[in-house]
């Protein structure tokens, strides 16, 4: 991507400083696999919060955090892409008659706390609307290219905007409205209603694409190839093939290869909030 002289979003935080308690059982490497299965498949990263949160966070006490070269350029990377679904979210929000409150985005290494309960390397990228803050350890850019093949800047982008995506619907009450219906349903419907929802997160995360693009001529034919290459990397048919040798639809809850690359892709190319009901049409037709 070409963002050469962009502006950095200030409603980020650093915290890959801040030091954290004893280590879980499972070690950090094995909680980035799990943690990184656990999200591409569609839990919620807390289930893993929720194994790991006896690990003891600290209170936050500042150690001496030097990181690599690569990981700064991510670090900046990040502040851009987050400054700019910041400015195409305020407009596309302003000119519906709606005022855009941007999330907070906060950068961690390796563990940290959330209004959403601890938080690890394991968890992967997440939103908590009880804070309304995107959570990344950039680390998870590397698990993407080294043992997804899903590496590029935009597919890293496909990722930041993926979360804020989520804050969008909890400003327009999607977000609440899709887990109070969660908490009467069985397992399999559950698991339904959330791939309709991070479907539609995959199509804003394409609205903020076409946007970026038109303002700035920033995105090439190989950064969205980039993109659609991790929608179809991360879709829960290839991963349970993978993992397992066979696929358990019932068990989808971010949806398939070949429905996240669908949406993503109808994003970028209509660049309309409106055109992404993945609620209304019949579940088999997403």
């Amino acid at each position: 991507m070409k963002l050469q002289g962009r502006r950095e979003s200030t409603n980020v935080e650093d915290r890959r400083g801040k030091s954290g308690g004893r280590k879980a059982s499972l070690g950090i490497g094995g909680m980035i696999v799990v943690g990184l299965l656990m999200w591409i498949m569609g839990g919620n990263p807390f289930d893993v919060l929720q194994q790991v949160g006896g690990m003891g966070l600290s209170d936050g006490a500042e150690t001496e955090y030097v990181p690599t070269e690569e990981e700064q350029r991510l670090f900046t990377f990040s502040k851009i892409i987050f400054a700019s679904t910041e400015d195409v979210w305020t407009d596309l929000f302003a000119q519906r008659g709606l005022t855009y409150k941007s999330p907070k985005l906060v950068i961690f290494h390796s563990k940290t706390t959330s209004g959403c309960g601890n938080a690890s390397s394991a968890t992967g990228p997440f939103y908590c609307s009880a804070d309304q803050t995107v959570y990344i350890d950039l680390s998870f850019f590397s698990q993407m290219e080294t043992q997804l093949k899903a590496g590029g800047d935009f597919a890293y982008a496909y990722v930041i905007a993926h979360e804020v995506g989520h804050h969008v619907q909890y400003l327009l009450g999607k977000l609440d409205q899709v887990h109070r219906q969660q908490s009467r349903m069985n397992q399999v419907e559950r698991n339904r209603l959330n791939v309709r929802l991070e479907l539609q997160a995959d199509f804003y995360a394409g609205v903020w694409a076409n946007h970026e693009n038109k303002r700035f001529q920033s995105i090439e034919d190989k950064d969205i190839a980039d993109g659609l290459n991790a929608a179809s990397q991360i879709g829960d048919d290839r991963l349970q093939m993978e993992a397992q040798g066979y696929t358990v639809p019932d068990a989808f809850n971010h949806g398939t290869s070949a429905q996240r690359m669908r949406w993503l892709k109808k994003g970028i190319q209509t660049g309309n909030p409106d055109d992404g009901d993945t609620f209304s049409p019949n579940y088999p037709d997403l």
